[in-house]
């Protein structure tokens, strides 16, 4: 276990990093975002996530790269929703809709060190009431750990009112070194997808997945590409479970395990050559996006699993990405 300053905010405040070292893997943790700026696995000569050696990427080209996002992760619409009978409007961040928790989210706020050991961290948030326009304020904590061979994710949050949560892991994988993951095979046990409206908006509708290009029950390659969706496994959060693998042309394969009703799938089509780790250039499509988190918009569409937390519960997410060769 190693801490050290990586880079400074621009207001001057350090942004420190934090080594991970388990048995096969090994993940370097940083305290802006909570995020996984590199992540190795024993006897693979390439990183598995795509990262940056400086900070000054994560707030241009590689914005969300390997950070938690939320409060509330993916799209609320019109960054407005009602909540017992108030009407809230939030940080319209993305056109008039509301991205991963606003300009100002999870992921650029420095997190605090709480405990750690050789092979976990654990960081934690106080995000106050009003804060980007959410009600309630928030604590927020998170433990990272890297087991044997798995990257797991244990986040859980309270809140002094209520508030909608949702909370997820951001990180971009690449499980070979093409730097393109259109060539990688999908697996995700789901039967639903949500179709989106021109700006990524939920319809409302939670549509099967058979005979569409978002039907991945059987493993097949991500290209022809065009992903932004989230794909459907459950009604509400549920137990540990396999939910999605990928695996790349060299062999090494992820499996995804959460305990999240939703996988939402980017395919990184906005790359466009930012320099990342060992020197790689990041072209379109050089990592996707697997977010394990509830349904985007669940706000405003009372069938979708319910994302509000009200005083006096725990919100709980877990997540694990398990490599293999």
């Amino acid at each position: 276990m190693t801490t050290e300053i990586f880079d400074h905010m621009p207001d001057g405040r350090p942004v420190h990093a934090i080594w991970l070292r388990g048995q096969k893997l090994s993940a370097r943790i940083l305290t802006m975002g909570a995020t996984v700026q590199d992540l190795r696995l024993a006897g693979v000569a390439h990183p598995l996530v795509l990262g940056f050696p400086t900070l000054a990427p994560y707030f241009g080209p590689g914005l969300y790269v390997g950070a938690l996002v939320g409060r509330v992760a993916n799209r609320i619409g019109g960054a407005r929703f009602a909540l017992d009978g108030r009407q809230i409007r939030v940080d319209a961040n993305e056109g008039e809709n509301l991205l991963h928790g606003g300009r100002d989210g999870i992921h650029h706020q420095i997190w605090h060190i709480k405990d750690q050991g050789p092979d976990y961290a654990v960081l934690g948030l106080d995000l106050p009431d009003g804060h980007m326009g959410f009600p309630g304020a928030l604590q927020i904590e998170a433990r990272i750990s890297v087991t044997d061979d798995v990257l797991g994710f244990d986040l859980s949050a309270t809140t002094d009112a209520p508030t909608p949560v949702n909370l997820a892991h951001h990180g971009y994988f690449c499980l070979d070194d093409s730097g393109d993951i259109r060539g990688h095979q999908l697996q995700v046990a789901a039967d639903h997808y949500l179709p989106v409206d021109a700006t990524l908006i939920p319809t409302g509708a939670v549509a099967d997945v058979s005979g569409t290009a978002f039907d991945f029950r059987t493993p097949r390659a991500i290209a022809p590409a065009g992903y932004d969706h989230n794909l459907c496994f459950a009604s509400e959060r549920g137990p540990l479970r396999p939910v999605a693998s990928l695996a790349g042309q060299g062999g090494l394969k992820m499996q995804i395990e959460t305990t999240e009703p939703g996988l939402q799938i980017y395919d990184g089509r906005h790359f466009s050559g930012t320099p990342g780790l060992d020197g790689q250039s990041y072209g379109p499509f050089a990592g996707t996006a697997l977010e394990t988190q509830a349904w985007p918009d669940a706000v405003n569409h009372p069938h979708f699993p319910d994302t509000i937390l009200r005083p006096g519960e725990r919100y709980h997410a877990t997540t694990r990405y398990r490599f293999t060769t």
